[in-house]
């Protein structure tokens, strides 16, 4: 017998029943990682796993194809652009990492990964490889993983860096905050036609840079912590079926920045690693609800600047 889903659940035919965090960095500036951590269907979060892929930080990561995930981008050196890159690795449908595929597009970091059009992905914002300024360019992610060349942002949009990008509705997507330089909470939607919109200037939620952000309740999202002009925040926004955000929720567990998200359980979502004080490997569940909750102690190796996508 089928399972019988809620009239709205169209989003839990194309996965996210469980996913994955990957890469980062715990310093000083060559401390890079190839680590990833798998999250089960219950929201667990498993020990690491290294060895595939080029140790990086500030990735990027995004759902294609329905049940798969791909992580790209990032940078290999700190400071400076000259270590940008625009690798990318596929994640099977059963948590595998593939090796590096070689970049298309111009190299770049700090950007936001999301899904959009029920199968493919999209990359976009971030910092650029020439001058480190915002990157005004995103890059659609076919349902088969392969990633397109750049495509300019059409008018209105701010080109902005540590920003955050999650799924909401039927097919689409949105992306949030960050800084231009000023934090700023901007967002943008996503058509299901992968097309950046126009910046709606927020009436509520707080400005912030580095904050993460994953999809719930089948056609819901989530913002959550980041960097705001008083420190680090552990505040949650949450983006209604057709893409307004919510003012500010207090926060849940151990405020931070530059952390991953993703989702899991087919309508829940989990925040996990950044930094806060220090490094940290703590997980913040988020219910189906969008509820986040209390700290759960770290498994993996304690980083920043990971990633998150689901799969399966």
């Amino acid at each position: 017998m089928f399972p019988i889903l809620p009239a709205n659940s169209a989003a839990a035919l194309s996965g996210n029943d469980e996913g994955i965090f990957a890469f980062g960095q715990s310093g000083p500036p060559t401390a890079f990682h190839d680590e990833t951590n798998k999250v089960s269907n219950v929201g667990v979060v498993a020990t690491g796993v290294t060895g595939v892929g080029t140790a990086r930080g500030t990735v990027m990561a995004t759902e294609y194809g329905g049940d798969k995930g791909i992580i790209a981008y990032g940078y290999l050196t700190q400071p400076g652009p000259t270590g940008f890159t625009a690798i990318s690795n596929l994640v099977s449908n059963s948590g595998v990492m593939a090796a590096d595929v070689a970049g298309v597009g111009t190299v770049r970091s700090a950007g936001a990964g999301c899904n959009y059009g029920g199968d493919k992905g999209i990359f976009s914002f971030g910092y650029n490889n020439v001058s480190s300024n915002p990157a005004p360019w995103s890059s659609l992610v076919s349902n088969v993983g392969v990633i397109a060349s750049d495509v300019t942002f059409p008018g209105g949009v701010t080109a902005r860096i540590q920003v955050a990008g999650c799924e909401y509705g039927t097919q689409t997507a949105i992306v949030g905050y960050g800084s231009d330089p000023a934090r700023c909470a901007i967002t943008n939607l996503i058509s299901s036609a992968g097309v950046v919109v126009a910046d709606q200037a927020a009436i509520t939620g707080s400005a912030r840079n580095a904050p993460a952000a994953c999809s719930f309740g089948y056609d819901k999202g989530l913002f959550g912590y980041g960097q705001t002009t008083g420190g680090k925040s552990a505040v949650t926004n949450i983006v209604s079926n057709t893409g307004v955000v919510a003012d500010d929720v207090s926060g849940v567990g151990t405020g931070r920045s530059d952390l991953g998200a993703c989702e899991y359980g087919q309508d829940k979502g989990i925040f996990g690693f950044g930094y806060g004080a220090s490094l940290t490997g703590v997980t913040n569940l988020i219910s189906n609800l969008g509820v986040a909750a209390t700290d759960v102690a770290a498994v993996g190796t304690a980083r920043y600047e990971v990633a998150g996508c689901s799969f399966n």
